[in-house]
């Protein structure tokens, strides 16, 4: 009996204090990837580097959408991408050179959809972050793109600020 009583007074206690699950679901389209400003490759292949810039993202923005309530989708339909740094074609290997002359940017239009269909907030974005090597917190540092995931990420918590659950925020 004593067992039982501790176990629903755990429950009772788990169920107030996580009054909402936090786990959006995020939905990427590419429109138009050949379009793009710069997903230059360099000396790899362009297909492959494609496919894993936009999977790098993908995940990012699903790691992103986490940080929402889970009966939402976060839909995002990417129209141009401008990673950070540029291609060096000046030497014998082409090689991504990051400088401070060559900023990130993003465009692409966004929707929060909630569970019944209905849209919580869209909007177009223009993202870029003419100073994202000034910042002296870089979380992806050792992440590829990190540059990139940081101004994505400053957008989101900017946008969802009200939306996020405070126990799952990142300090920026």
């Amino acid at each position: 009996m004593k067992i039982l009583r501790i176990i629903s007074v755990y429950f009772f206690s788990l169920s107030f204090f996580t009054s909402q699950v936090w786990a959006a679901k995020a939905e990427i389209k590419w429109d138009h990837p050949e379009k793009y400003h710069d997903i230059n490759p360099g000396d790899n292949n362009r297909k492959s580097f494609q496919d894993h810039v936009f999977t790098s993202f993908e995940k990012h923005f699903a790691k992103l959408a986490m940080k929402l309530p889970a009966d939402q989708i976060l839909k995002i339909d990417v129209t141009d991408v401008d990673l950070a740094g540029d291609v060096n074609f000046g030497s014998i290997s082409r090689i991504r050179i990051v400088t401070e002359l060559f900023f990130p940017r993003m465009k692409f239009s966004y929707q929060l959809v909630n569970a019944d269909k209905s849209i919580a907030e869209s909007g177009e974005i223009n993202l870029k972050d003419m100073n994202f090597m000034m910042s002296s917190n870089l979380r992806y540092r050792n992440d590829t793109f990190g540059y990139d995931k940081q101004m994505i990420e400053k957008w989101f918590y900017k946008e969802f600020k009200t939306k996020i659950d405070d126990n799952n925020n990142f300090t920026n």
